[in-house]
């Protein structure tokens, strides 16, 4: 038998209980809305960067120099992120063409914050075909996972590569970490690769140098609007393509001007 007194009580418990487990819901709810507000106040605070790093490299882009670095890409190769414009991965590679080689160097950045591959074909490509760099790198991709698709991927990344120089080095698509993002990545990736065969050109392994950082690196290495890097993961871009980059200059630049 039992005893009815326990039947309020009981009653009590799961109410308490009930409204315990929606406070709990309200606040992580509330909680979730302030991060969201939060990461839109950081993102906002960085597209006012964009404009001032995009005329940081067209003024840089008129210098002279011995030699002649082309970089083609995103918001990544505007250093968006990093504390300022010539410390994103594009700025890293110059000073070590400059350091390498002990040359001067004019760097011009293609790169639109924003670039897909088929705005980069419709932007980037017609200036690129008016110059004859010494160095060329392509980082480009990763904005067109959000509205993914493989056909108009593999015809932009066909057409980009056909333009290319057999000099040029050309990075996959950085490790996205969510497992919805990296099915498509794993595509993308497959593509540039099979493609960058076709035409001979060495693929910079930017995947598995970001994947090796882990989950970690979403804390460390990623600006504040959880998207970008930062410098720290800036620096981790660049190291996937200086060993690469210093095999090519070895190669572009006789070793006799390196010891001059």
């Amino acid at each position: 038998m039992t005893n009815d007194s326990s039947t309020p009580r009981t009653l009590a418990l799961a109410a308490g209980a009930l409204a315990t487990t929606a406070g709990i819901t309200a606040v992580a709810v509330a909680n979730y809305r302030r991060f969201k507000l939060h990461l839109a106040a950081n993102a906002a605070e960085l597209n006012e960067t964009l404009p001032i790093n995009s005329l940081w490299w067209r003024t840089h882009a008129t210098e002279k120099g011995d030699l002649l670095y082309v970089a083609i890409g995103d918001s990544a190769a505007q250093g968006i992120g990093a504390s300022t414009p010539n410390r994103g991965y594009v700025g890293i590679l110059a000073d070590h063409i400059r350091l390498a080689t002990g040359r001067t160097l004019r760097v011009i950045n293609l790169s639109v914050s924003g670039a897909t591959v088929e705005l980069a074909v419709r932007d980037q490509l017609p200036r690129f075909a008016k110059l004859q760099p010494d160095f060329v790198t392509v980082a480009i991709g990763a904005n067109d996972i959000a509205q993914w698709d493989a056909e108009r991927f593999e015809s932009g990344i066909r057409t980009v590569f056909a333009a290319l120089p057999p000099h040029a080095l050309v990075a996959d698509l950085p490790c996205f970490h969510l497992p919805h993002n990296e099915r498509k990545v794993a595509v993308a990736n497959q593509i540039v690769r099979d493609v960058a065969a076709e035409h001979g050109l060495t693929v910079v392994p930017l995947h598995a140098t970001t994947k090796r950082q882990g989950w970690r690196s979403v804390l460390t290495q990623v600006a504040n609007d959880m998207f970008h890097p930062n410098d720290r993961g800036y620096r981790t871009w660049a190291e996937a393509f200086l060993p690469l980059l210093s095999s090519a200059v070895a190669r572009r630049v006789p070793q006799e001007a390196l010891t001059e």
